[in-house]
C-alpha cells in the first residue's frame, strides 16, 4: 500500500507527536520527491496558504501531475477560494444543517462555527453535516460558519480551509483521531451529481481581440448545429445565472483560473452538464509547471525545463545557455513568456515574474521557423496546422505596446499527410490530460519531436484550422457534445 505523506510549510507547523505517517516540508515534496521515494504516495496537504500559485497550491498541483493521491485537490482549493463557485453547494449543505437542527433540543445552543477535520467535528449533533461537507469538499481541515438570516433561519454563510496552526489546542485530540482514521481508509473521490439539460451554450467574449474562435467560426457552429438538430446559442459572462438552462457548455474564451471562464466551467460541472473546457483540463493545461512535470514523468520529449523558486535562481545559468526562455505558470497566446539573452535581462525578467508567481519555469530555447499544432478531440486528431513565427520575432504571436499584436502565417495539413511522429506524440501528450478538446504545440528538429504546450482551448478559426475539413470539423466537435449529452441522459 502506498505510504502517506503529510506535507507542511514548516516542520514546526505539525506541533503534534509522530502520527505514524511521514511529515515532510513542502519544499522537500516539490524538490526531492524522487530521493524521498514518494511516488504513488497519498498526500495530505496541510500547507498554511492555498492561494492561487502559492506553494500550497503547487503542492497539490504537482501531486496530481505525479499521479499521487492528494487532498485537497487543486479543483477543491480553487472552489473553496471563490465563493461564487462553492455557493451552489450551500443549498444542499443547508438541508443537512436543517436535519441536524431537528434532532437537537430547543435549548441546545447552535454553534456559530464548526471545525471539520477529515469529516469529523467537535459537535456530535452535527456529524451528518460534517460528513456531507467533507464529502463535497475533500479538504483536511475546514471551518464552517453558521449565520442567522433576517427571518431567524440558520444557514451556512462561509467555508474556509484551515492550516494546522489554525487548529485550536482544545481540539488536538479530535484532529489526531480524525487524521488516524482517515489515513487508514481507502480513498475515494467525492460524488458528482448529474443533471440532464437540452441545448448547447457557447461562451464567448465579443470584445476579445484574440479569441480562440473568430466571429465567422462561431457563426459556423451555430449554423452547423441547426443542421444537426442542436440549438446552439452564443452567451457571454453576463449569462452565468442562465447556465443551468442549457444541456452543455462550450467555452470559446481564453480560459484561466482566476477568471469567469473557470467559474462557468465549475458551475457546468456541478450541474452535471458536459463542458469543454472542463475545469480539470483548464487547471492542468493552464499551468506550465504542471505540464512540465507531467511530460517529464511520462517520458515525453520536451525542451529541457526546470522549475525554480526565488531561492534557486542562481542555478539557471548552471543549467542553461543563453538565450533562455522564462515562463510564468499560467499564460496564453505567448503572454507571460520572455526570452533572456544575458544575465541582466534574466534578473529583470525574473524580478517581474516573481511578483506574480512563487514558481517560474526556465526552458531551453529551441528556435524553429514554425510550430506544429495538432487539434485533438475525444482522443482522436481533429486538425493539423503549422504556425509560423511572427515577422522578425521568435514567437508566433508578438505582443505590442498598448495591447496590439501581430502573428505569423498558418498552413493547414490533412491529417494523413502530416508527419506520423508529430501526430502520435501529440496524442500521447493530450491523452494524459483527458478526452476533451486540446491543441498540442510541438517543435520538430534533428533531435525529434518535442512538446511545447498542451492548450485546453485551441484556436478554431474560419479558414485556418477548418481549412481541410470545412464544415465537417464543426460537425465533429458538435457530435462530441451530442455523445456526451446522450451518455448523461442514459446515466440519469
Amino acid at each position: 500500500m502506498p505510504a502517506h505523506a503529510i506535507v507542511v510549510e514548516k516542520r514546526s507547523d505539525f506541533r503534534w507527536d509522530d502520527p505514524g505517517q511521514r511529515v515532510i516540508t513542502v519544499i522537500d515534496y516539490l524538490d526531492h520527491a524522487e530521493e524521498l521515494k514518494l511516488r504513488g504516495a497519498k498526500v495530505v496537504n496541510l500547507c498554511r496558504d492555498f492561494d492561487y500559485l502559492s506553494v500550497g497550491y503547487y503542492c497539490s498541483l504537482l501531486a496530481e501531475a505525479r499521479r499521487d493521491r492528494v487532498i485537497p485537490t487543486v479543483s477543491t482549493i480553487l472552489e473553496l477560494d471563490q465563493r461564487a463557485i462553492y455557493k451552489g453547494a450551500l443549498a444542499e449543505l443547508d438541508q443537512h444543517l436543517r436535519r441536524c437542527l431537528k434532532h437537537v433540543g430547543v435549548t441546545t445552543e447552535v454553534p456559530a462555527v464548526l471545525h471539520v477535520f477529515f469529516g469529523k467535528t467537535e459537535h456530535g449533533d452535527f456529524e451528518d453535516l460534517a460528513e456531507a461537507l467533507f464529502d463535497r469538499f475533500r479538504a483536511p481541515l475546514l471551518r464552517l460558519e453558521i449565520a442567522t438570516d433576517e427571518k431567524g433561519k440558520r444557514h451556512i454563510a462561509k467555508i474556509h480551509a484551515l492550516s494546522p496552526k489554525d487548529v485550536p489546542a482544545e481540539l488536538d485530540g479530535l484532529f489526531l483521531a480524525a487524521l488516524e482514521a482517515y489515513t487508514q481508509k481507502r480513498w475515494v473521490k467525492p460524488r458528482m451529481k448529474a443533471v440532464p439539460r437540452y441545448d448547447l451554450a457557447i461562451l464567448h467574449d465579443p470584445d476579445d481581440n484574440l479569441p480562440p474562435s473568430d466571429a465567422k467560426a462561431l457563426a459556423k457552429f451555430v449554423r452547423v448545429g441547426a443542421e444537426m438538430g442542436m440549438d446552439v446559442e452564443l452567451i457571454t459572462k453576463k449569462d452565468f445565472a442562465r447556465l443551468p438552462q442549457f444541456d452543455a457548455l462550450f467555452i470559446r474564451e481564453t480560459t484561466s483560473i482566476p477568471h469567469h471562464t473557470f467559474r462557468f466551467a465549475k458551475r457546468a460541472e456541478a450541474e452535471g452538464m458536459p463542458v469543454i473546457d472542463d475545469p480539470t483540463s483548464i487547471l492542468r493545461c493552464g499551468n506550465k509547471v504542471y505540464l512540465a512535470e507531467l511530460l517529464r514523468g511520462n517520458g515525453i520529449k520536451a525542451p529541457h525545463t526546470m522549475i525554480f523558486a526565488r531561492n534557486r535562481v542562481d542555478e539557471i545559468e548552471k543549467e542553461f545557455n543563453y538565450p533562455v526562455v522564462l515562463k510564468i505558470p499560467d499564460g496564453s497566446f505567448s503572454r507571460g513568456v520572455k526570452k533572456a539573452n544575458n544575465a541582466d535581462e534574466l534578473a529583470a525578467i525574473l524580478k517581474d515574474m516573481f511578483r506574480e508567481s512563487q514558481m517560474v519555469l526556465a526552458q531551453e530555447f529551441m528556435f524553429t521557423e514554425y510550430d506544429w499544432r495538432v487539434g485533438i478531440i475525444d482522443r482522436q486528431p481533429l486538425f493539423v496546422c503549422q504556425y509560423f513565427m511572427s515577422k522578425a520575432h521568435w514567437q508566433i504571436v508578438k505582443h505590442e505596446a498598448g495591447g496590439g499584436f501581430s502573428s505569423g502565417a498558418a498552413r493547414a495539413w490533412a491529417i494523413d499527410e502530416a508527419p506520423r511522429d508529430v501526430i502520435e506524440t501529440a496524442l500521447k501528450a493530450a491523452n494524459l490530460i483527458g478526452d476533451g478538446l486540446y491543441g498540442v504545440d510541438l517543435k520538430q528538429n534533428a533531435d525529434g519531436v518535442h512538446v511545447i504546450e498542451i492548450n485546453d482551448n485551441p484556436n478554431i478559426d474560419y479558414g485556418i484550422e477548418d481549412a481541410m475539413l470545412k464544415d465537417e470539423l464543426y460537425r465533429r466537435v458538435l457530435r462530441s457534445f451530442q455523445r456526451r449529452i446522450d451518455l448523461r441522459r442514459q446515466a440519469a
